[in-house]
């Protein structure tokens, strides 16, 4: 199986959207498109779909003049506490499984904490099964589409140090097992197209991931699918990749 990464249409960054929210809360009464775009300076070919996810994900509302206000996922967010942190946690879910549900995979966060990558949250589901963790995660920064797209994030020592603490091995005949050629694909990594894992894994599993920029945490999003589904792995990863704002807002706010 030959299969090529292609761009997918860029996601929304947290910036951005960070923007459109502080232009947002500073009207009580609502304020304009128009208004937004002013204060933000963003285009309205990337204003118009960037206030439809934030509409979608509840953190702007329009009122009867279609002025828009602070919507009641962001005032949830914007609370204090042990109140804030599950209304985080709970909106952090809704959005992987709705996720899960639209790419129709295990959907995956992982972040690369004190120098190891770790999954730090996972949405499956009986028809979405997670991979089978037969090699630990923190060891398969050169073979998964996890490792490598962490990997790519860091620079050449961050990479060196990680590897020279967990060594390069062949985990199927697709590995790439030299550091050389694996540095020279970390490099080549166009920034708008998805890192693929093809079984360089696990034989009979197919996986893609996407950075997740939120604040100065490395860290990202991603998915698998059974190898008998790789046919839908662009589309899957295209899908995963607008819904990677969504994603690292949650984790911002």
């Amino acid at each position: 199986m030959v299969l090529k990464p292609e761009p997918t249409v860029p996601s929304h960054s947290v910036h951005s959207v960070l923007r459109v929210l502080e232009a947002v809360s500073k009207y009580g009464g609502g304020v304009t498109d128009l208004q937004i775009a002013r204060e933000t300076g963003l285009p309205a070919g990337y204003l118009t779909p960037l206030l439809s996810m934030l509409r979608r994900e509840g953190y702007v509302q329009q009122i009867a003049d279609g002025a828009y206000v602070i919507g009641d996922s962001l005032l949830l967010l914007l609370g204090s506490g042990a109140a804030r942190q599950r209304a985080v946690e709970a909106k952090l879910r809704e959005t992987l499984t709705e996720l899960r549900d639209s790419v129709g995979a295990a959907v995956y966060i992982s972040r690369y904490i004190d120098g190891e990558i770790k999954v730090t949250q996972v949405a499956d589901g009986p028809h979405t099964p997670a991979v089978h963790e037969w090699v630990d995660f923190r060891s398969t920064g050169h073979a998964s589409a996890i490792g490598k797209c962490l990997l790519v994030q860091l620079d050449q020592n961050g990479r060196r140090d990680h590897l020279a603490r967990h060594k390069i091995a062949r985990f199927t005949s697709r590995t790439i097992t030299s550091e050389r050629l694996l540095f020279s694909r970390l490099d080549s990594q166009p920034p708008t197209v998805p890192v693929l894992d093809l079984q360089e894994y696990a034989v009979g599993t197919v996986c893609a991931a996407v950075p997740l920029t939120a604040g100065a945490a490395t860290g990202c999003l991603a998915l698998s699918l059974p190898v008998e589904h790789a046919h839908r792995l662009r589309s899957a990863a295209d899908t995963l990749n607008r819904g990677a704002a969504p994603v690292a807002l949650s984790l911002t706010i």
